[in-house]
């Protein structure tokens, strides 16, 4: 038997044990054979006894440690054996030996990785059911390449990060144990000991589910067995061409759309019919969710990330998440979702400094920090980092069925000198402001989403004129599907919010936009970041008495459903909701109760249902072949009209719009051809709470040639307000205007309104 002289006398290797800071503790723990003769070394900080079962007979402690030793002959113990021990309290425990199983993650997985190309990295990093030669348990692995040493603790070891030691696979920086007899749904967090002594307990980057806030402890192996009910859905959205297809996005913060009575969050199943059902009956095409990736602060709105691959448990479980997913696409409505690799946060427990060192960011803050935000940036150069990310938006679109992500603040990424004063960074090797290791990121991402997962949309919330953003990779641009115009977005509410009585002076801001409009693919944005920190509500942007506030929003959102590209509107804003976005609450809807908002709210609908129902809004949104003007000079009487057509060329719409409140009769603009022009959306019309001036469901065009065309149409133009004139070739000389029923709840069925000049009332 072992001589247990005491910890004095304690080889090195035995003293890292006890210190915990040995890289590889198989070395010293587990079952070591050697000519016949095998000795077993186990470290348990809780144990008073401890037997090996299959030996039948008790180990030796150590004098003065927690070390308990046995030897004898080989053939008398298997290679995975079992060991029982007994703590102070008398209580029993029965489990294999961590320390007797070989390594389990393969050579291949390492290298890819290593690579920056292993697009299943979550399958094998983090926490996840295995069985080994019949036994079952839980196989953890971490990257952390510059500690010491690393522990998995958990509810199961009494957070005792001396219990259950990692080992390193070579220099790949990766740590495993395979611990056996877990089951899932326990807690866990890696500790490590950086090379300065430090300790330090993280969060697992790979964990698919956490805590709920203020915890932030890992759920062990939360692996799913969801039976999905979207199949025709995702076969469909193979062959479909988006770009041709109607797209009409409602943006939505999770934890604020709706609360419970006792004001707690809604769970995501719930939310699931709550939303999908309301977004169906409004007519919207997609939901995207502001981020619901793991993040600690509720007042981040999800843009300050942690859990890359968890869900937030405030809303239940991943599968409850899957649920929600399934639940819209079998209504017809895909989701997207807000994807933030540009920044995360500092909290200690998270990312930042994982290792001891600066692993995912930058070590030079010229380089990894965001001062503004208070966050720290990727290090898209280092392979791991990258493949971290890239695996991430790829599981979202695998694990959850997302229709696309939305990725944030890509102005950020591309540049090194975003949001920095001269001195406050670093050039990159050509001396340019350019960060080419994001840019290459960046194309990488869009190259392997659009790869793996045809007919995911991948949209870029970017700022600048950096060229090409939604351009293909082999044509030099950055390879998403959409960006947001925010050129257009800022343009149009700073005309908004002037007065009408100086907007003819700004003429050029509805104009200039559509110089770029087709220079890339773009979604118009009006986003949850124009309601809030003192921008106000779009209702309250808008200047005038109540009358003209509510008429403007009226006609802002008919601008945009006839112009050119993808549409989003934040939640809140289809019902002109008046103060601004209160993530700490739910949406005002007590203002239904009221007509001026169900006006509103009912003219979304309307639009919705126009927009997807005619191709002329929505087929051609991202070629000049679709758009013409009929006038964009008439800025002393700020009135705008333009053709929207379809891919065929021979079926359009005409939109006008008066940006002022002033009514305009006999107001006369040229048109490409004879027939009638049937009034299919007026923005006035009384049944969204306007003056009701019309043209009494449309106009004849007649044969006065008028801007250069042969035929033009004498209308009467609504004041603060837009008209869709939709063209039927056979000419019909009197149609009451049926302005299409909303599918809204709780709005009550409307008479069919016959469209009659009359003046403007004043708001109540």
């Amino acid at each position: 038997m072992v001589n247990a002289t005491g910890p004095a006398k304690l080889p090195e290797p035995l003293k890292r044990i006890i210190e915990a800071r040995h890289h590889d503790p198989f070395e010293v723990l587990g079952r070591h054979e050697e000519d016949g003769r095998v000795i077993v070394r186990v470290f348990l900080p809780l144990a008073e006894q401890v037997r090996l079962v299959e030996a039948d007979a008790w180990m030796q402690r150590i004098e003065g440690t927690d070390f308990f030793v046995w030897e004898g002959d080989a053939v008398a113990l298997p290679k995975r054996y079992q060991i029982e021990w007994v703590d102070a309290a008398g209580e029993r425990q029965l489990q294999y030996d961590p320390y007797c199983f070989p390594p389990l993650l393969g050579d291949l997985d390492l290298h890819l990785f290593g690579e920056g190309r292993h697009w299943h990295i979550y399958r094998v990093l983090g926490s996840h059911l295995a069985e080994v030669e019949g036994v079952r348990g839980v196989r953890f692995a971490v990257w952390a390449p510059n500690a010491e040493r690393v522990s998995v603790v958990g509810d199961f070891n009494a957070w005792d990060g001396r219990t259950n030691p990692m080992r390193v696979r070579g220099s790949s920086g990766v740590w495993e144990l395979f611990i056996p007899g877990l089951e899932p749904g326990g807690y866990y967090k890696y500790e490590l000991r950086d090379r300065f002594t430090h300790i330090h307990l993280k969060i697992d980057p790979y964990a698919q589910c956490f805590q709920e806030r203020p915890h932030t402890a890992g759920l062990i192996a939360m692996d799913s067995n969801y039976r999905w009910g979207d199949g025709d859905w995702m076969a469909a959205r193979v062959k479909v061409n988006w770009q041709s297809r109607p797209m009409s996005i409602y943006e939505v913060h999770l934890g604020s759309w709706r609360r419970a009575p006792d004001g707690g969050f809604l769970d995501y199943r719930t939310l699931a019919h709550e939303i999908a059902d309301y977004v169906k009956q409004m007519g919207f095409t997609h939901i995207e969710l502001m981020p619901v990736t793991e993040h600690p602060l509720d007042a981040s709105w999800g843009y300050q990330c942690t859990g890359y691959y968890a869900p937030t448990s405030r809303f239940g479980a991943p599968d409850d998440f899957r649920y929600f997913v399934d639940y819209c696409h079998q209504q017809g409505i895909g989701v997207l979702l807000d994807w933030v690799p540009a920044h995360f946060p500092k909290d200690a427990y998270a990312l930042a400094r994982f290792d001891g060192t600066a692993l995912y960011e930058h070590e030079d803050p010229r380089l990894g920090e965001h001062k503004d935000w208070g966050t720290l940036i990727f290090n898209f150069g280092r392979n791991e980092v990258k493949n971290f990310l890239l695996a991430s938006a790829l599981y979202w679109l695998e694990e959850f069925h997302v229709d696309g992500l939305r990725v944030d603040a890509v102005a950020s990424m591309l540049y090194l000198d975003y949001s920095r004063a001269a001195g406050e960074w670093i050039p990159n090797k050509y001396g340019g402001n350019e960060n080419l290791e994001a840019v290459d990121f960046l194309r990488e991402l869009n190259t392997i989403t659009h790869e793996q997962f045809p007919g995911t949309l991948m949209i870029a919330e970017e700022s600048t004129a950096w060229p090409a953003v939604s351009r293909p990779t082999y044509l030099g641009g950055l390879g998403f599907s959409m960006k947001w115009n925010m050129g257009w977005m800022h343009d149009t509410l700073a005309y908004m919010q002037k007065d009408p009585i100086y907007r003819h002076f700004h003429h050029d801001l509805l104009t200039f936009g559509l110089l770029y409009a087709f220079s890339e693919n773009f979604v118009l944005p009006f986003s949850h970041d124009e309601v809030v920190h003192g921008k106000r509500s779009l209702l309250d942007k808008m200047p005038g008495d109540p009358w003209q506030r509510f008429a403007s929003v009226r006609l802002l959102y008919t601008y945009m459903f006839a112009y050119p590209g993808k549409k989003l509107l934040f939640m809140g804003c289809e019902f002109a909701q008046g103060r601004e976005w209160n993530f700490a609450g739910q949406l005002d809807w007590d203002l239904l109760e009221r007509p001026q908002h169900q006006g509103v709210q009912r003219l979304l609908a309307d639009l919705n249902q126009l927009y997807i129902k005619l191709p002329a809004l929505h087929e051609v949104d991202f070629e000049a072949a679709g758009f013409e003007w009929i006038d964009c000079h008439d800025s002393s009487q700020s009135v705008l009209s333009f053709l929207r057509k379809d891919q065929s060329g021979k079926s359009w719409v005409a939109a006008i719009f008066n940006f002022t409140p002033v009514p305009r009769t006999n107001y006369r603009i040229g048109v490409p051809a004879p027939g009638f022009y049937r009034e299919a959306i007026n923005s006035d019309s009384e049944v969204y709470g306007g003056s009701n001036i019309g043209n009494q469901g449309g106009v004849t065009a007649e044969a006065v040639s008028w801007m250069g065309r042969p035929y033009s149409l004498l209308i009467a133009l609504p004041p603060l307000a837009g008209l869709i004139l939709v063209h039927e070739p056979q000419t019909q000389t009197s149609i009451a205007a049926k302005p299409i029923k909303a599918n809204v709840l709780p709005l009550e069925a409307q008479a069919e309104t016959q469209m009659t000049e009359a003046p403007r009332s004043d708001a109540d």
